[in-house]
């Protein structure tokens, strides 16, 4: 009596399958919204950097006098904003970086917060819910447990304080200076005095992070 023929096993599907689970498995790699952003950061910073005034005329102790009226005090803050705007921002950046560095564990909080945003929500490819604990969670969930996160950890936790506090101190020594430093000797165009503010160099930055906000 002859075996019966022996069927033909299609492994098709089992490959498809294993190598849809390998391909979920693998961590996702970065984005290029991701690349995008950090090169516009990159050459915003760059850009930045590239307006910063020598140090020198920062602490040139011949321009230092104390200001006649309060309206002139505005008005030499108002001008040597515009003149060392990255100056100052640096040295802002500085004693918010000293406070950090002060107090490792508000450090270690904003770099975990930091780091929720940019894995869970900004640069998490869209293709990709997220999944915690077997629960699939939407990007308006998401986007809802970051911001109540981070209202929570600004603003009910001492990282709130320590920022503001640091910011307060920078912002003080900033005005002090703008204030005392005599502006004669700056040389400012049209340009710079109609320019935007204080931030209008990073305004690159700001219209690239837009359209990775903008997925909701």
């Amino acid at each position: 009596m002859s075996s019966p023929p022996t069927l033909p096993v299609s492994t098709s599907q089992s490959n498809i399958n294993t190598t849809n689970a390998s391909s979920q498995s693998q961590p996702p790699i970065a984005t290029p919204a991701f690349r995008a952003f950090i090169s516009r950061i990159s050459s915003s910073l760059r850009l930045a950097f590239s307006q910063r005034r020598p140090w020198y005329e920062l602490v040139d102790r011949s321009s230092i006098s104390r200001p006649e009226t309060l309206a002139e005090a505005y008005s030499r803050i108002r001008k040597n904003f515009t003149y060392f705007r990255v100056n100052y921002l640096t040295l802002i950046i500085f004693a918010l970086a000293i406070s950090l560095i002060t107090h490792p564990f508000s450090l270690l909080v904003l770099l975990g917060l930091l780091a929720s945003w940019s894995f869970l929500y900004l640069f998490r490819p869209s293709d990709q819910p997220l999944v915690i604990f077997g629960r699939t969670f939407a990007d308006r969930e998401t986007l809802g447990i970051l911001v109540v996160l981070t209202i929570f950890v600004v603003f009910l936790t001492s990282v709130g304080s320590l920022l503001i506090s640091a910011l307060m101190v920078g912002l003080a020594i900033v005005c002090a200076h703008g204030a005392f430093r005599v502006p004669e000797d700056l040389f400012l165009d049209d340009q710079e005095v109609n320019s935007t503010g204080f931030l209008s160099f990073l305004g690159g930055a700001a219209s690239a992070a837009a359209p990775v906000v903008g997925r909701v």
